[in-house]
């Protein structure tokens, strides 16, 4: 009795850890993506993409062509043998061919770039100048071509947010381990997202800020008026109670103010001398 018990636990229990695997195979990106408060919908641009590249290898040519479909896998080809495509599962698959005159062209290299599990997405907010959303799916190693080494693979699209309208997505660069492509889209916005309103001029504010300037400049010269005022009623009065003086006796310091004016012409006839070249008495000759 009691080994029929443990029998049946052990059945629920592979039954149980059956239903989480499925669950969890079944977990796939659904093009819906959340960052904190941020949400966005990416539904719109379901469908498969293909992007090439073409570079000279004479006497042959390579086309690296990437086909990405973001909200589901990608469709196995008809036509095509099992291994000139990626597996079944993969949402972003990099292709290159050979292409030679004459001959029919050949598949070198087929890398999955991107699985289709939630686990293998990231999601990462671009700020300033590029607004929008960043996803990064991950992929199984590949081998490189030299060393044999299983290298990483990982597939990035940013979406940059494009108000009302979507481009066409652009091939931006590989580097043997991760494919970038940009593409210019309104799914790259946020919901709810709008443009910041134009700033407009507040009339008040400017001549509040006019207004200010106005009395700072004012204070400044009613201080200088007065710092004057005081300093030649103070000097008048010191030189008459401790000289006696009277008349223009009374100014202070009356033999600098005397000066002033003779000592303001040499100032500016020394700028002027500055600004103004001397004529060359060489007639225009210039020694050698």
């Amino acid at each position: 009795m009691i080994f029929r018990r443990q029998l049946h636990l052990q059945a629920l229990s592979c039954a149980l850890l059956l239903l989480v695997a499925s669950s969890a195979a079944q977990d796939t990106f659904d093009c819906k993506a959340t960052i904190g408060e941020g949400k966005w919908d990416l539904e719109s641009l379901a469908g498969e993409q293909t992007l090439s590249h073409e570079r000279d290898t004479p006497p042959t040519r390579f086309r690296d062509s990437v086909t990405f479909n973001l909200c589901e896998d990608l469709q196995q080809k008809e036509g095509v043998a099992e291994k000139d495509q990626c597996p079944s599962g993969t949402r972003a698959c990099l292709t290159k061919t050979n292409i030679k005159e004459s001959q029919p062209e050949r598949i070198t290299a087929v890398i999955p770039l991107a699985k289709s599990s939630m686990d293998d997405v990231k999601f990462n907010l671009l700020l300033a100048p590029k607004k929008g959303l960043s996803l990064t799916f991950t992929g199984p190693p590949y081998p490189d071509p030299l060393t044999s080494e299983q290298i990483p693979q990982s597939f990035t699209i940013d979406l940059m947010c494009e108000p009302g309208e979507t481009g066409e997505p652009s091939l931006q660069s590989y580097d043997g381990k991760e494919l970038k492509v940009e593409w210019r889209t309104q799914a790259g916005c946020m919901f709810g997202e709008k443009e910041p309103p134009e700033s407009k001029p507040d009339p008040g504010k400017d001549e509040e800020e006019q207004s200010s300037v106005g009395s700072g400049m004012g204070y400044f010269f009613l201080l200088l008026l007065l710092a004057l005022v005081a300093y030649f009623g103070l000097g008048a009065y010191y030189n008459y109670s401790t000289y006696g003086a009277s008349g223009m006796d009374l100014i202070p310091h009356r033999v600098f103010w005397r000066e002033v004016p003779y000592m303001l012409r040499d100032v500016v006839s020394h700028l002027c001398n500055i600004v103004r070249p001397r004529s060359s008495s060489r007639g225009g000759y210039i020694a050698v």
